[in-house]
């Protein structure tokens, strides 16, 4: 019998609001985003998996990205939250709030017995 990792695949559906709610608190380049993340809980998020939502979540209008230049380095992305990813992420917990509730209500409801 197989057993299956609940945490990860609760991290793959919570990530994208866990992103959007890291940016909600300002612009912050990928592995700032990635450390806050480990810090909550999302132990396993690697940049193969961050980077590509990054991008989705842009293509889609939620975040936004510039270029910030250091004269110690290379430049570095910094991704910051747009008005239509705020509206999002508003929605996105509302869902989510509404599926815990639902599956609270599931767990406690019996079968009635003929």
């Amino acid at each position: 019998m197989t057993t299956v990792d609940w945490n990860q695949e609760l991290i793959r559906a919570a990530l994208p609001q866990a992103v959007l709610a890291v940016l909600r608190n300002g612009e912050s380049h990928g592995y700032a985003i990635a450390e806050l993340l480990r810090e909550h809980g999302f132990e396993r998020i690697k940049g193969g998996t961050l980077y590509p939502l990054l991008k989705r979540l842009e293509d889609q209008g939620l975040v936004e990205h510039r270029w910030q230049h250091d004269r110690a380095g290379p430049g570095r992305k910094q991704f910051a939250l747009t008005g239509h990813g705020r509206t999002e992420l508003e929605r996105a917990v509302a869902a989510w709030q509404q599926m815990d509730s639902a599956l609270t209500t599931l767990r406690s409801t019996r079968k009635e017995q003929p």
